[in-house]
């Protein structure tokens, strides 16, 4: 494997809540993707869920509270915590979970990307 340059990865592509793969890691995928909008409610019944925030904001609505993250900085949602991710402007983040986690968990939607293309 050779090193991965982040921000090279995130001129490859466009579109928004879609999650691209970069490496694999003891059963988990490193992953990226670019928000804009607003992304759906949604859980992960079995998995946490971790984003860091490579550029810009990327706020997470929880049910009890906001949390609002911005470059540099990552939160880990708590596996069954429902979660709605929204980003006023585009953001980058990065994620880290296991192979099998779908990006709409437990919710089905047009945003949902059951098989992430590899970068």
């Amino acid at each position: 494997m050779d090193k991965v340059n982040i921000k090279k990865k995130f001129n490859l592509f466009k579109e928004y809540w879609t999650p691209k793969i970069l490496g694999e890691l003891n059963g988990n995928y490193v992953k990226i993707f670019k928000a804009k909008g607003e992304f759906i409610w949604h859980h992960h019944k079995h998995e946490d869920e971790f984003f860091l925030v490579i550029q810009g904001q990327l706020n997470i609505k929880l049910r009890d509270r906001e949390i609002v993250l911005t470059a540099g900085e990552f939160f880990i949602v708590p596996k069954g915590v429902e979660h709605l991710p929204y980003a006023e402007e585009e953001a980058h983040v990065l994620l880290f979970e296991p192979k099998a986690v779908i990006n709409t968990g437990e919710a089905s939607s047009d945003k949902t990307v059951e098989n992430p293309e590899w970068l």
